[in-house]
């Protein structure tokens, strides 16, 4: 007896070419509807693509000034990086020559996107990344170099070059990307499809704009797997909804606590699942705890400035829970741009000799904007004359924009890996809830991104003592409550000594300054049973940051108990707890409410 192991070869065959074909017909479907989901695109202020063309002048006229100036040194890095390329073309060559189908040895930095061993191995895509890694090298070096470009301009420039070379590295492009390549030979093709259909699904969803999704978007449903602690909705306006959450403990601090999230985002990052929930741990630490769910505005909203946000917010939130508890004051707590916020409301209640705010905690806030870190490439006239305009045409600017600026101050990350997980490699997004929150993302109404970009980030406005708000000039210097800041170490939306020099300079005899380890969202959301970040402190807030650094002393663990043992100093005697809804507040509807998950046109 024979086995006919040709017959079975050629059927096999037969039957990865029909499945190949069936790929090859379905990516032709696929792009038809690609082609029609981009009709759809809405036309955006030019303004909003990219800096304006006078950074690209200054940068070259720069280059050439340096040129004319010092060409030895300019000389010396065109050389460097020539060096570089031919040697390692040689050795590849002599590799060849030697009979030996492998790279010369690689001897460059390690860089996670080429995590493959084939970078390493293969002498076809060992050539490409090491080429890459030196035109990149050659690139930020000459920038650096530059002398006559300072300050602002040449963080700017640097920063959109990074933007430039990490566009174009070979991991993103699917001929010179050994994982897609790989995956689409052993899927015959499907591993395409599938990538086409998860791209094809994302331009749909935004409208013929391509924003990557982050995360799996049907794992998740607010109010029942994510923000899900038990709570009540027991006010609401036009801005926002009031939650009260429903005690945990039978005693609770007399004072109550009350949470403003930013209204560039959703607020529940404090509460997603219970082992991570922000929320849920204040409750259990008995405190009775209020959250503002702010509005997702629409074009309706055009006109509602900072001053709306602070008369029909902050106060008008303030005095509702003073009302629920029967309390004269609540401790306040603000995070990122609602922080900002609060420290001016703060200011205006110590004009007003208003006492209703018994002290105040901010999370990762800029208050002096003299240094707004990595976020201050987006605030020159190029961008926010583009916003301006938009936001004079539509009403309101839409969170897709804010969504694209925020990844692109980790594109590696935020976009392009995510991009090569979805699109190349044909896999679906995880069912992470951090990045479905950060794809959840709100619209700002028109006249209030105005009035921030313009007064608070380019005028300095608050810091300079020169903002109004509701008609009174607010300062840094007249915040004089007591205040505990926790900012975050490699935050690159309110850096840490940006976040520092503005506490330095409030009124109050009562600081505390503390700086957890991570970024501007794990570095608040870090729970005490992680045990996962550490955090600094130092008592003396006089100095500059880099001192206040040098001398503080780093502490394992999350800052959660350190800030509630503060927080309990200024929280008054315990008492009975109270339940969400009393008669003059009745519960109107069920935690998280209907606001959080409001959509708005796009």
């Amino acid at each position: 007896m024979t086995t006919d192991t040709n017959g079975d070869n050629e059927t096999l065959s037969a039957e990865r070419l029909e499945r190949l074909n069936e790929n090859m017909v379905k990516l032709d479907e696929l792009t038809k509807r690609m082609t029609a989901a981009l009709t759809r695109k809405k036309q955006a202020d030019p303004g909003l693509q990219g800096p304006g063309q006078d950074l690209y002048m200054k940068a070259a006229a720069a280059y050439m000034a340096e040129m004319m100036s010092n060409p030895a040194k300019m000389l010396e890095q065109q050389v460097s990086y020539w060096g570089k390329s031919l040697k390692h073309y040689v050795d590849a060559q002599q590799q060849l020559a030697q009979g030996k189908l492998a790279p010369p040895e690689d001897k460059g930095p390690s860089d996670r996107r080429f995590s493959n061993e084939l970078w390493d191995t293969n002498p076809y895509f060992n050539f490409i990344k090491q080429q890459y890694l030196y035109s990149s090298e050659a690139i930020t070096t000459a920038l650096d170099d530059l002398s006559t470009l300072e300050g602002t301009e040449k963080g700017r420039v640097s920063f959109f070059a990074r933007q430039i070379t990490d566009m174009f590295s070979p991991t993103n492009f699917l001929a010179t990307n050994p994982d897609a390549l790989a995956r689409a030979v052993e899927t015959d093709g499907a591993s395409l499809v599938r990538g086409l259909e998860n791209l094809v699904a994302d331009i749909e969803r935004n409208d013929g704009d391509l924003l990557v999704s982050l995360a799996d978007g049907e794992a998740f449903t607010v109010g029942e797997n994510i923000a899900a602690t038990e709570g009540a909705v027991v006010f609401r306006n036009r801005m926002f909804e009031l939650i009260q959450y429903t005690p945990t403990t039978e005693k609770v601090h007399a004072t109550p606590l009350i949470i403003f999230p930013p209204w560039i985002n959703k607020f529940y990052i404090m509460d997603l699942k219970p082992a991570n929930s922000l929320i849920k741990w204040i409750v259990d630490q008995g405190y009775t705890l209020f959250i503002v769910s702010w509005v997702n505005p629409d074009e309706t909203y055009a006109d509602v400035g900072i001053d709306d946000y602070v008369d029909d917010g902050y106060l008008t939130a303030i005095n509702e829970v003073k009302k629920i508890t029967k309390q004269d004051q609540v401790n306040a707590v603000g995070y990122c741009i609602a922080g900002t916020t609060l420290s001016m409301v703060l200011s205006l209640m110590e004009k007003r000799g208003d006492t209703s705010v018994k002290s105040a905690t901010l999370f990762t806030t800029l208050t002096d904007f003299e240094d707004p870190g990595e976020m201050g490439v987006f605030l020159d006239d190029d961008f926010v004359d583009g916003i301006e305009r938009q936001v004079a045409n539509a009403g309101y600017l839409h969170s897709y924009f804010m969504s694209r600026t925020f990844s692109y101050l980790r594109a590696n990350d935020l976009i392009y890996q995510p991009a090569i997980r979805n699109y190349m490699m044909g896999e679906a997004p995880p069912a992470f809830d951090l990045l479905y929150w950060n794809g959840d993302s709100t619209n700002l109404p028109g006249r209030f991104v105005v009035e921030y970009l313009r007064g608070l980030c380019q005028h300095n406005s608050f810091a300079e003592g020169t903002m109004e708000i509701l008609g009174t000039t607010v300062s840094l210097d007249t915040v004089q409550h007591p205040v505990c800041a926790i900012a975050c170490e490699t935050d690159h939306i309110a850096a840490w000594k940006g976040s520092f020099n503005g506490v330095k300079q409030f009124g109050s005899d009562d600081k505390t300054f503390i700086v957890s380890e991570s970024g501007h969202i794990a570095g608040i959301i870090n729970p005490p049973t992680k045990k996962k970040y550490g955090h600094y402190t130092n008592d003396d807030v006089s100095g500059a940051p880099e001192d206040w650094m040098q001398a503080a002393t780093y502490n394992e663990g999350s800052w959660w108990p350190r800030w509630e043992k503060w927080l309990k100093r200024h929280s008054g005697k315990q008492v009975a707890a109270r339940k969400p809804g009393i008669k003059s507040h009745p519960v109107l509807e069920k935690a998280p409410g209907s606001y959080v998950v409001r959509k708005t046109n796009s």
